[in-house]
């Protein structure tokens, strides 16, 4: 019932600015948790950024400084704003969803690729 599509990926090369987007198909209103994930060839998912229904934000340390969170209640979307992009961020980028139901809800994922 829940759909979540991720979109503004692509290639780029090192120091470039890159905002991806997640749409859900329901309102976001009384969410717990919207976040970031990413994963890495041959690693695996991990956090990039998080935000409360509150507004407060948790970023990994290897993105503090660089990339911004950020929500839209009345589109119902959640956006990263990725500055200074590094070759380590190449990863695919999830989007999550958690309404505090026993299973939250997870987007397709969208490609970011940074070259040197």
């Amino acid at each position: 019932q829940v759909q979540l599509v991720e979109s503004g990926g692509g290639s780029i090369q090192s120091g470039g600015s890159l905002r991806i987007s997640c749409v859900s198909s329901v309102r976001i209103f009384g969410f717990l948790s919207m976040g970031w994930y990413r994963q890495g060839s041959g690693k695996q998912r991990e956090l990039v950024a998080e935000i409360t229904g509150g507004g407060s934000t948790n970023y990994a340390d290897s993105v503090k400084g660089r990339f911004t969170i950020s929500r839209d209640s009345a589109e119902n979307s959640l956006d990263l704003q990725m500055n200074d992009l590094k070759v380590e961020d190449t990863a695919v980028y999830y989007c999550k969803i958690d309404f505090g139901t026993t299973t939250p809800f997870w987007g397709q994922g969208t490609q970011v690729t940074v070259s040197s």
